[in-house]
């Protein structure tokens, strides 16, 4: 493990920037960006527009370590290239932000009120992949529907349980159990959940340490246990279907919390806009989510 990467990941004040959209979340994020999905007639074009989305954002004057933290690549953008250099050793060495890699294959079917993730039988392949390509650590999403004590306990075990493999190649897990903001019983999913990670705390391998990406929480301050304990490194919070501004303004109630925002980072950047436009807006978006991460209510 890099340690420079480690001590930046555990103590850095910022944010992670979650740069990870997957196939099946691409053309929403294109669209949202100002590209429509009549500018490609193939996977692979898609691909490319969003890579090259990607990469304005990551050559941007802000986007650096000074106030992001992190950013979490999906695997195609591991595997591609920012001016000939491979984009995880570029965010390091050019920018001074830590890669990490979102390494789930998508969601199952829902059971029980929660959608775990699917299978991923070439975890250990991928995982030696990312270690080779100079990632620090990794993040799997599954979804919580409903204050379901049953499958609240199922997808918290599979996340340790992914969270273990990874651990086992060296990198650290971004552990992500998202409650999905607008079900009713929020604040009751959001206990169970709590009580489920405590308990798989136990079971972190000594001398490891793992990260938690949560859905910001009905009560603040919820996860003050889980932000304090020595076996965390660090507990994000993702946007999860908020604005920027609500999800800020929720942010800066969760004392020790950072923002690892998808949307609401790109939220108002369009391929239309002029580089000086695009740079000022980035900017803008960063300069309030390092506030709302760093400074609190």
């Amino acid at each position: 493990m890099n340690k420079d990467m480690a001590a930046q990941a555990a103590h850095k004040d910022g944010f992670i920037a979650a740069l990870d959209q997957s196939g099946g979340s691409t053309p929403k994020a294109l669209k949202l960006y100002g590209i429509d999905q009549s500018a490609w007639s193939s996977d692979a074009e898609m691909f490319d527009l969003v890579h090259q989305m990607r990469t304005r954002i990551i050559k941007a004057p802000a986007f650096t370590g000074d106030k992001i933290m992190g950013a979490i690549l999906f695997e195609q953008t591991m595997d591609r290239d920012i001016d000939g250099i491979p984009t995880a050793q570029y965010l390091w060495e050019k920018r001074h932000v830590v890669p990490f890699l979102k390494i789930d294959k998508g969601l199952a079917e829902e059971k029980d009120g929660v959608k775990l993730m699917k299978p991923m039988p070439d975890l250990d392949a991928l995982l030696k992949r990312a270690v080779a390509k100079g990632i620090f650590g990794t993040k799997e999403r599954s979804v919580i529907d409903a204050a379901n004590r049953q499958g609240i306990a199922a997808i918290v075990a599979q996340q340790f349980e992914v969270g273990r493999q990874v651990l086992s190649h060296g990198l650290v897990p971004i552990i992500e159990p998202e409650v999905t903001i607008s079900i009713p019983d929020k604040a009751e999913a959001e206990d169970i959940l709590l009580g489920e990670i405590k308990k798989h705390l136990d079971d972190v391998p000594a001398g490891s340490k793992v990260m938690l990406k949560l859905t910001l929480p009905t009560k603040p301050n919820l996860y003050k246990p889980l932000i304090d304990d020595p076996r965390v490194m660090r507990v994000v919070a993702l946007s999860g279907g908020y604005s920027r501004d609500e999800a800020n303004d929720k942010l800066r109630h969760n004392v020790g919390m950072i923002a690892s925002f998808s949307r609401a980072l790109t939220e108002g950047l369009t391929a239309q806009q002029s580089d000086a436009e695009f740079n000022a807006a980035l900017a803008s978006a960063i300069d309030s989510i390092f506030d709302a991460s760093s400074v609190k209510a």
